[in-house]
């Protein structure tokens, strides 16, 4: 188990996924779905590192039926709540638990960063059927506001304060998806503007990773929200701001 598995290993975090983070999954699979020229829910998919279940949510907008796959056991704490008509298992990307050919899409949510990609492919590419589509997706923290450039600025210090746990770049474009007989048919980069208040920003700050780190690390959740609420009264004086969110989709089909 990685550390960030361990972060992720903890009912407050489960909580915070299911009932406090931004509905970017759904915009991104709207677009998804133009791109791939999904007209109506159909066929069977799967969501590899679903999470609190809200990809599971999103992908549910183009497959008839859907499963969440999640390595950390705590974090499906609601899953059903979030995702009632999905069935949810315990797994890895490296070992799916699925015959070969059961699904006709995959989304992976920034979800491939702590696996191993080679093996990842080789098995999405045996659970997908021939011309099945992956889609690989991830997006940033919502840390601007073209109506309010404070914001990015209070996210400097946020990061400061509290930094994130080390990751690292992932290029999805140099994968070696012919290896697994796969090929990459399109990337996109994208931009989702969702409006949020300061109370529902507030709440979804507190559910990124560094924060989680901080409270391990022994710094008390009460005065991490003080300190958040206390910088963002000044951001959000105007009331409801607009919030970017950047990231990028890319879309892999099975051969044959």
């Amino acid at each position: 188990m990685t550390d960030t598995d361990s972060l992720y290993d903890s009912a407050r975090l489960a909580a915070g996924y299911a009932f406090h983070r931004p509905p970017v999954h759904a915009r991104v699979l709207d677009l998804v779905g133009d791109r791939l020229g999904i007209r109506e829910p159909s066929g069977n998919g799967l969501d590899i590192g679903c999470g609190a279940g809200l990809s599971t949510v999103a992908l549910g907008r183009l497959v008839g039926t859907s499963i969440g796959l999640e390595p950390v056991r705590a974090m499906l704490r609601y899953a059903a709540r979030v995702a009632p008509p999905a069935r949810f298992v315990v797994g890895r990307a490296e070992a799916l638990p699925f015959g070969p050919g059961r699904f006709d899409l995959i989304t992976a949510a920034g979800a491939l960063n702590d696996a191993d990609v080679p093996a990842c492919l080789a098995e999405v590419s045996r659970v997908l059927v021939p011309g099945g589509w992956l889609v690989i997706y991830d997006f940033s923290s919502g840390r601007r506001s073209r109506e309010a450039p404070g914001l990015e600025a209070w996210f400097d210090e946020f990061e400061r304060e509290f930094p994130f746990p080390r990751g690292y770049a992932m290029d999805v474009q140099a994968f070696d998806y012919r290896g697994a007989g796969l090929v990459l048919d399109g990337y996109q980069p994208y931009e989702v503007v969702l409006p949020m208040s300061k109370a529902a920003y507030l709440e979804y700050v507190l559910t990124e990773t560094n924060v989680e780190q901080a409270i391990r690390l022994g710094r008390p959740e009460a005065s991490i929200r003080q300190w958040c609420a206390r910088g963002l009264e000044t951001v959000f004086e105007r009331g409801t701001l607009p919030v970017a969110f950047t990231g990028y989709y890319a879309c892999v089909r099975r051969d044959g």
